[in-house]
């Protein structure tokens, strides 16, 4: 089932996705459906109660970095993001004043479904609710290591679309075995595989969870291939993952001061 998180009529609605239509999950309006257009899209994430910790995996496709010139990481390179970065399917991301390279990563991102704890990774996958697709941009200009990732590089408001959908973990038969593409304007300009992942899913699942406890609602953000390109304001960008999305998003110049 392919799951949505929507404003719509002055109001946040679950919904879900029914024959190119969205249909509402809210009680007073349940079975009604709305088109895509209609709606503003949010991040397709139930609320938690909590912080919700986003882990993101650098290098973690060995194309991308030789692309960058570095070597493969022998061991999971993780950051942390905040959950403010995140945004919805047709927002606008923010390309700050000043910028000379700024690029996306079109990314498998893996929600956490339960408390995982010291989990192995033949069983990790149990743990998992659902996939959906992250645009992870980087502003290349703030970079001091790619190792070690700075705040202004990964952290920025508006920097990290999510979506359209939530896609059901049982729905995904192999979540190591997915085409990505990312398109620009229409051109095609990113592609790859999951399948080229450097550290997969189960792995990621069982490293992060031998040292701290992941709960539901948890992203895993599973890094990129090579492919990326500098985007310009006004540039329409479309981040796809085969079976679970197309999510798209434009670049938008900073506002002015006042």
């Amino acid at each position: 089932m392919k799951r949505a998180r929507i404003a719509w009529a002055g109001a946040v609605h679950d919904a879900i996705e029914a024959d190119g239509q969205l249909e509402l999950l809210t009680p007073a309006f349940k079975g009604r459906r709305v088109t895509f257009d209609e709606v503003v899209w949010l991040p397709p994430l139930a609320p938690v109660d909590r912080a919700r910790t986003v882990l993101a995996l650098g290098l973690n496709y060995a194309d991308h970095a030789k692309e960058l010139d570095f070597k493969a990481p022998e061991e999971p390179l993780a950051f942390v993001k905040g959950e403010s970065s995140l945004i919805g399917h047709r927002a606008f991301t923010v390309r700050p004043d000043g910028v000379m390279f700024m690029h996306y990563e079109c990314e498998l991102a893996v929600v956490i479904g339960k408390p995982a704890k010291r989990v192995k990774k033949a069983d990790a996958l149990q743990y998992v609710a659902g996939y959906t697709v992250a645009n992870d941009y980087a502003i290349r200009d703030y970079l001091e290591n790619w190792y070690r990732p700075n705040l202004k590089v990964k952290n920025r408001d508006t920097c990290t679309p999510i979506g359209p959908w939530l896609v059901d973990a049982a729905d995904v038969a192999d979540p190591m075995n997915l085409a990505l593409t990312t398109t620009v304007n229409g051109q095609l300009t990113q592609q790859g595989n999951t399948k080229d992942m450097i550290f997969d899913v189960p792995t990621l699942i069982e490293y992060f969870s031998s040292f701290m406890t992941l709960m539901p609602g948890d992203l895993i953000l599973t890094g990129t291939p090579d492919g990326v390109v500098d985007c310009q304001p006004g540039d329409v960008i479309v981040t796809s993952i085969e079976h679970i999305g197309e999510l798209m998003n434009t670049i938008t110049a900073a506002p002015k001061a006042a």
